[in-house]
């Protein structure tokens, strides 16, 4: 009997993909993404809270405002450092800086009663910490799963963001409500420890060469350009303008507001929480109902065009 032509293959079964709810790396970066959501709203409760307590309602709004300017003003810069230096090794130094100072704050307050200037400086290096580690923890989903599984992914990351934000509040103000504002700061430096743990667990693999090949240039070229491109997307430009004017004068406002009007209502630091999470849970209503509201009917800017 001859033997096969050299030319035959050998046909072996393909290694079935993954889901993405079964991977264990995919679920140690969703369970960091989660723990550091729900750590951010408990400091923003937190923060404002102890803000309104320790001075007036302007400077508490002061403090918040201190720490919403930078995250608003670096938020792109910190996409572009987490580009040039790898989005591993970025979040995982933001989230320990962040972890650090929030428990140093809860330190501090536990053992005496310092001024504002104490929550302005903790805003501040927060806010600035924060708008690193947030585009650096959105660019890791394309590294640690398939291109089957991405969106998947991110199905998965819209929910821990609807956690985050439902559960993250009420978790704060019973925190402030039991401990105080120290109380709280702990808590939230505690999950922000749980979040560095699990990302350093994370595997990160490098994206495909033709999604990485970049013009050689400085970051502040790469900052430039970026904002040239914003500037030229109507779409982009306008969701850019609308999201930062919504930071910047609806959050800061809000949180002080509902700090104050719990105080004169009675309801404490638990029913502030109880309320912001509120909001938390009409938007993750409003975000499951935009599948079945019909397509957009404005021209053609809104869906996508320039």
């Amino acid at each position: 009997m001859n033997a096969p032509p050299a030319t035959d293959t050998v046909i072996t079964d393909a290694v079935p993909e993954r889901p993405a709810h079964r991977d264990g790396n995919v679920l140690r970066w969703l369970g960091a993404y989660t723990a550091s959501l729900v750590g951010d709203s408990v400091y923003f409760v937190a923060l404002s809270w102890a803000a309104v307590q320790a001075g007036s309602p302007s400077q508490a709004g002061l403090v918040l405002a201190l720490g919403a300017l930078p995250r608003a003003v670096l938020m792109l810069g910190g996409g572009v450092i987490a580009d040039r230096l790898g989005p591993r090794r970025v979040v995982i130094g933001s989230d320990l800086v962040r972890c650090l100072v929030i428990l140093s704050v809860a330190a501090v307050l536990f053992a005496a009663r310092p001024g504002l200037w104490l929550l302005a400086v903790a805003a501040l290096v927060f806010g600035a910490v924060d708008a690193l580690f947030m585009p650096a923890v959105g660019a890791l989903p394309p590294r640690i799963t398939t291109a089957g599984q991405l969106t998947r992914v991110q199905g998965l990351r819209g929910l821990a963001m609807r956690v985050g934000n439902v559960a993250g509040a009420p978790l704060g103000g019973l925190a402030v409500a039991t401990g105080g504002p120290a109380a709280a700061f702990l808590i939230a430096g505690a999950l922000f420890a749980v979040s560095l743990v699990l990302l350093m667990a994370v595997r990160v693999a490098a994206l495909p060469v033709a999604e990485t090949e970049t013009a050689p240039g400085t970051l502040r070229r790469d900052l430039v350009d970026g904002l040239r491109y914003i500037r030229r997307h109507r779409t982009l430009a306008a969701l850019v303008v609308v999201i930062g004017i919504g930071d910047l004068g609806f959050v800061g406002p809000l949180n002080v507001g509902l700090t104050l009007l719990a105080e004169d209502r009675g309801w404490g630091a638990g029913g502030m929480g109880w309320t912001i999470g509120g909001f938390g849970a009409g938007a993750g209503a409003a975000s499951l109902l935009l599948p079945y509201a019909g397509g957009c009917r404005a021209p053609a800017w809104c869906r996508g065009g320039r």
